[in-house]
Order: C-alpha cells, then sequence, then structure tokens
C-alpha cells in the first residue's frame, strides 16, 4: 500500500507518505535490534508462559507473531526519521531473560527430559519442581523468558558446552534479574543462613552473584531471604553484608563487579576456598571473572586447567602475583600451584614505610647524580617486557641478589622444616624458612657454587599499569637481568635459587 502511495498522482498523498517510515526499514531495524539483543543471549530459553524450550529460531518466531512486534511496527511508522532507541528498548524488553543459581542435586531434569515438552506439566517430583516453581515465579515477575543451566544447555554436545561455558558470565550479566535459590534455608531463616548455605561453596555460584546487576535470595520455600520484598537485594544492606563476611569480598565488588585481570590474587583467594563437581570446574567457573575465553577440556585434569588459566593471566596482564601461593607446586609448572587452595594465604604485601625511611628517601634524592640514577632505574624498569608463557615455560623479567652467607638456626623443635640466616647483596639480612637443606657458606668459608635470591619483577612496584591495559605492549625479545649491584631496602617477594643444586626459578617448565 506505501509503495502505490508513493507513485500516486495526487502531490498531497506522496507528501504524506513521505511522513511515514517505510515498513521495510522498521522491519530491518527490528531485526538489527534483535541480533543485538540475542548476540548476548543464551542459546536456549524456557517461555514462561508456554513453558517450552525454544532456541533462537523459535524466540523470533513468536515474537514476529505477537502483538508486541505489531505495535513497535505500527508506531515506529509515524515517526520521521525513524526512531531506533525506542525500537531498541522494546525489543529489549521482550527478549529479556531470567537466570537461576542453584546447587546442583540429585537427577536433576536436563534438556532431553523438558524437550518438546510442557515444563508445568511434566510429574512435580524431585528436582522438577524447582524448574517449575523457578519458571513460574519468573513468569509471576512479569517476565517472559527463563534459564537453568540443568536443561538449557546441551551438556553431550561440546561445541554448545565450549560456548555455554565461555559466555555464562555475559548471560548471567545481561540478564534482567538473577534468581538465587537456596534449597538448604529453610522458612523464615535468620540472618545468617545464607552465609552458611553450601551454595556458597560452590564454584560456579561465584561468578552467578557477582556479574548479574539485579538479584533475588529464595529460602526454600520459594519466599524471599529475610522476607525482604525489595525488588533488588543488591540493594540490601543487611544481606550484602552477611554476603560480604561469608565470601570475603568487598562491599562494592559484590553489587558492581567488573570482570578483568586487575587485581587476579584478590579474585584468586576469593575462589580459594569453593569447589566443584569436576576438577577442571575450578578453573573454567573462574573464565569470566577475569575475562578470559579458553578452551573448555573436560579431562584434561584440575592442574592442566588451572595452568592455562593462571598463565593467561600473567601473559595477559603482566601481573606475576597469580605466583605469590603457598603449597605444592603443579605438574604444568612449578611455577604454580597444583590447587586453587594455594591462595587462601593473604597476598604477600610489603611492610609500610616509616616517616624517617620516607624522609630519609627525599633526602636522597636532593643529590643530581642519585636522581639522575633513580630515574635511569626507572625508566629501565618501566621499558621491561611483560612475563610469558611459552610451550609452559615461564619467562620472567628478575632481578638477581648474589648470596654471600647462609647459615641455619638450629632448633630442636623442628624436624621437617629448617631456617637459615641468609645475607645478600643489596638486601637486608633475611631469615628463610624452607624444607630443602640447604649449602651453608660465609665468607670465611666459601663455596664454589652459587646462590642468587631471585625478586620477580612486578610493574606494580612503580605504580605501572597491567599489560592488559597499557597499549604501549611491546613483543618479548629477550630474558633481561638487572645488574646485582643494585641496592634495595624494599621487602622483596623471595624466591630462593641454588643454582648448582635446584631447579632454576627464571625459567621454569613442567
Amino acid at each position: 500500500m506505501f509503495l502505490k502511495l508513493d507513485h500516486a498522482p495526487d502531490a498531497q498523498i506522496r507528501e504524506l507518505y513521505q511522513q511515514y517510515a517505510s515498513p521495510s526499514d522498521v522491519e530491518d531495524t527490528i531485526r538489527s535490534a534483535i541480533h543485538d539483543q540475542l548476540e548476548n543471549a543464551p542459546l536456549r530459553l524456557i517461555n514462561t508462559s508456554a513453558g517450552h524450550l525454544y532456541n533462537r529460531e523459535a524466540q523470533i518466531n513468536t515474537f514476529m507473531e505477537s502483538i508486541e512486534y505489531k505495535e513497535i511496527l505500527s508506531s515506529s511508522m509515524t515517526h520521521l526519521p525513524l526512531q531506533t532507541e525506542p525500537i531498541e528498548e522494546a525489543v529489549a524488553k521482550y527478549f529479556n531473560w531470567v537466570m537461576l543459581s542453584h546447587k546442583w542435586e540429585s537427577k536433576e531434569p536436563l534438556m532431553h527430559d523438558i524437550h518438546d515438552k510442557v515444563v508445568y506439566d511434566l510429574d512435580p517430583g524431585g528436582t522438577v519442581v524447582k524448574l517449575q516453581t523457578f519458571c513460574k515465579v519468573t513468569r509471576d515477575a512479569g517476565h517472559r523468558r527463563a534459564w537453568s543451566d540443568t536443561c538449557c544447555t546441551d551438556q553431550n554436545n561440546n561445541v554448545e558446552l565450549q560456548r555455554s561455558v565461555n559466555s555464562m558470565f555475559v548471560w548471567y550479566r545481561n540478564s534482567a534479574l538473577t534468581i538465587v535459590y537456596l534449597s538448604d534455608v529453610p522458612p523464615s531463616s535468620k540472618s545468617g543462613a545464607l552465609a552458611d548455605s553450601t551454595w556458597n561453596t560452590r564454584g560456579w555460584t561465584i561468578q552467578e552473584f557477582l556479574a548479574p546487576n539485579v538479584v533475588l535470595f529464595y529460602q526454600v520455600d520459594w519466599n524471599p531471604y529475610l522476607n525482604d520484598s525489595s525488588p533488588d537485594h543488591k540493594e540490601s544492606v543487611a544481606i550484602m553484608q552477611e554476603l560480604k563476611d561469608a565470601t570475603c569480598i568487598d562491599a562494592q565488588a559484590l553489587v558492581a563487579f567488573r570482570p578483568g585481570m586487575r587485581g587476579a590474587r584478590q579474585k584468586l583467594q576469593w575462589a580459594s576456598t569453593r569447589v566443584t563437581t569436576l576438577q577442571e570446574d575450578i578453573a573454567y567457573s573462574l573464565f569470566g571473572i577475569f575475562g578470559i575465553h579458553l578452551p573448555v577440556i573436560y579431562g584434561e585434569m584440575k592442574q592442566n586447567a588451572l595452568g592455562r588459566l593462571l598463565q593467561e593471566i600473567v601473559a595477559q596482564s603482566g601481573d606475576i602475583t597469580a605466583l605469590d601461593w603457598v603449597g605444592k607446586s603443579s605438574e604444568f609448572n612449578s611455577c604454580l600451584p597444583a590447587d586453587i587452595t594455594a591462595y587462601k594465604a593473604p597476598p604477600c604485601t610489603p611492610p609500610a614505610l616509616s616517616e624517617y625511611q620516607i624522609q630519609a628517601s627525599i633526602s636522597s634524592l636532593r643529590n643530581a647524580a642519585v636522581v639522575e640514577l633513580a630515574l635511569t632505574l626507572y625508566t629501565r624498569l618501566d621499558n621491561l617486557n611483560a612475563p610469558r608463557f611459552a610451550n609452559r615455560r615461564l619467562q620472567l623479567p628478575c632481578i638477581a641478589f648474589p648470596i654471600t652467607e647462609v647459615r641455619r638456626r638450629h632448633r630442636e623443635d623442628q624436624e621437617t622444616c629448617f631456617t637459615y640466616y641468609v645475607k645478600a647483596h643489596g638486601l637486608q639480612d633475611l631469615l628463610i624458612t624452607t624444607e630443602a637443606r640447604l649449602v651453608q657458606f660465609s665468607p670465611a668459608r666459601p663455596t664454589q657454587q652459587t646462590f642468587l635470591l631471585v625478586r620477580p619483577w612486578n610493574r606494580h612496584d612503580l605504580g605501572l599499569p597491567d599489560f592488559a591495559d597499557d597499549m604501549t605492549v611491546k613483543i618479548w625479545s629477550m630474558p633481561w637481568s638487572l645488574a646485582e649491584n643494585i641496592r634495595c631496602e624494599t621487602h622483596w617477594d623471595i624466591l630462593l635459587q641454588n643454582m648448582g643444586q635446584l631447579t632454576p626459578s627464571l625459567t621454569r617448565e613442567r
């Protein structure tokens, strides 16, 4: 009809036509908005009205036949120039979805259990009730689509599983709402029940409450936790304080978490107390937290999965705090831990300088020669390349301090660990405790072997940005070592290297 009006002989009719957007332009804009909305949406969603599991094609077809589509089409045609923002908002509202976060129970309904069936017609036994109630709560909250990891992903399709694992954080982040179901929190529970819930110990749930913008916690009877009927529990001071105390995650991150490499060591500590059913998931569940996309290889075992994650963190960011751990070393690379629990200990932080030390440092910089030396050193450190892994070998810029004396402190109560007094050029005297038996020597009793204290260089010591945030990243060219006579009075994270007997620390491999 509009095409005929465009060629109508009457000028007034043609003028009237030009006041309307053409249907094809509006349809193209709608299709573009749908594509943008579904690009970061789960592959399948449950229609909470019909109870059917729909793929993307079925979702689009349902929309095209809906009243909402006709309303968008007609209202958009009456405005010139064509307004894209109202269309995008209407499409986003129609296609929004709600995510479920929960602890898996035995015999959860899988995709084949609900395929081509109505969820509400299934036998309401076991965990099916949880799925049915989740869909009803979602529907009653005004949302048409719901997602549960048990049945909306084909667990037997490796390609789909890979995509889902790498997209999970984005799906939760873009959801209209995430419902957290606490199956072990009884009705009318008091504050503290959330902290004690098994849900709070699982590996996958850490991203499931950090990623979403809006979260609601429900206890076992599907009533809001603490009877808090507010639309977003991230705005509840009491609930967020309880979660903060239970997880040691700071309040800012709980409410407005930003994925990425920054604060890598702290994020690893958050995950250090969590467990997963499949051992590789302890690493895979953190991909979204760090904004990393890696292959998902179930069967590779935990050390390999964790090793790939950690080497990617170090390689992308240049942040070596992931090497700050206590525990058993990994077979993947001995610079990395075998288990996430190695990050339970708080990160090593240098002690604050005293007022006297600060004044002494400032006074020393009044000497022009010292200033020039300091600027030269700063420039040299600033130009260092990022650490990198190649074939599981870690190449790491380090500062080496020659050891001049090692003397064991004798204590009868120590059988498995030994404490040594250590002196090194450029460092204050140290006490080092280790399970290894070190060769003792001094200037009076020299040794032919060479011993070094090796300090991996960390860009954060100079307040430099992560390489992941720095647009001037350089390609690694060759290993580097600093002149060994540089003096430093700062507290160092120490790696002890015996060049004659121990495995070298500058380059470590599996």
